[in-house]
């Protein structure tokens, strides 16, 4: 005879640790996540040449045409009434402008390349959340903003006459952010909308060309009419780019606090657009 006690309600303990082969996913898919990540940032390192120094040299030749070939080595910019060389203040501009390029041509890629090829379904059917495709496609985008950014800062770096010592590293790392950022959803925006590439052309010749060129970049916005320096006001691109070359001359068009403050509201705001509209499969699911 069994001496054991019998217990007629026991229940079988349940395993420790799941089932080989039985994938558990709690709250954020990390693996996932990193595998989008990565493959979205080897797409465009194995093509390198085109996506990172292609636009890098591009935008060094403006620094060239406007300090060689115009004169611009012995002129300066007053920023709020403070003396800037004028290749110093370029300098950073052009850097900012050269990430915001890159940064929107590599979101506004992803998803409209998938609708054009009939790929897109790659990144519909793997198990991550909307907000981890979000994070992966503006992580990447960013990244590739940070690379052009760097090969541009390199460059001018070892160029004679031009100081791009950053005075204010916080403002170059947070503005940086912050514009590639907002830059990354209104790819991501694009992306969505966009069914063929001349859609995405479109916007980058009409929407992120002008408001780039006319940000600030290349001119101090206190010598416009005041008229004119409403409308730069109301660009947010400016507050990029003034933000982003407070952090190499210590000097600005306006205040670098609302200027955060304006870009984080729009990073919040384009994010959570973003969001909705990938989590209802506006335009990306039949």
């Amino acid at each position: 005879m069994n001496d054991q006690p019998q217990f007629a309600d026991a229940q079988p303990l349940a395993a420790p640790f799941a089932e080989p082969g039985v994938p558990q996913i709690r709250n954020v898919n990390w693996a996932g996540t990193w595998a989008l990540y990565r493959k979205e940032v080897r797409r465009f390192m194995k093509v390198q040449l085109q996506t990172v120094w292609a636009p890098a040299i591009t935008t060094l030749m403006f620094l060239i045409i406007f300090i060689v070939a115009l004169g611009g080595a012995g002129r300066t910019v007053s920023l709020r009434g403070e003396a800037v060389a004028f290749a110093d203040f370029i300098a950073p501009g052009l850097i900012i402008m050269g990430m915001i390029n890159a940064c929107f041509a590599n979101a506004s890629f992803a998803l409209m390349v998938g609708k054009v090829q009939g790929t897109l379904v790659d990144y519909l059917m793997p198990p991550i959340s909307v907000g981890e495709l979000l994070f992966a496609l503006a992580a990447s985008s960013v990244t590739r903003a940070i690379f052009v950014g760097f090969a541009l800062w390199l460059a001018m770096a070892a160029w004679p006459g031009v100081h791009v010592t950053p005075a204010h590293v916080w403002a170059v790392v947070w503005f940086g952010l912050l514009g590639t950022s907002f830059i990354a959803f209104l790819g991501v925006l694009t992306s969505i909308w966009a069914d063929k590439f001349d859609h995405g052309a479109a916007v980058t010749n009409f929407v992120i060309g002008p408001l780039a060129l006319l940000s600030g970049t290349f001119y101090s916005i206190d010598r416009l009419p005041p008229f004119f320096q409403g409308i730069s006001h109301a660009n947010p691109f400016f507050y990029i780019i003034s933000g982003f070359r407070y952090g190499f001359v210590a000097a600005a068009d306006t205040n670098v606090m609302t200027g955060s403050a304006i870009l984080l509201a729009l990073n919040l705001t384009f994010g959570a657009l973003c969001y909705t509209l990938l989590r209802r499969g506006w335009k990306i699911k039949a």
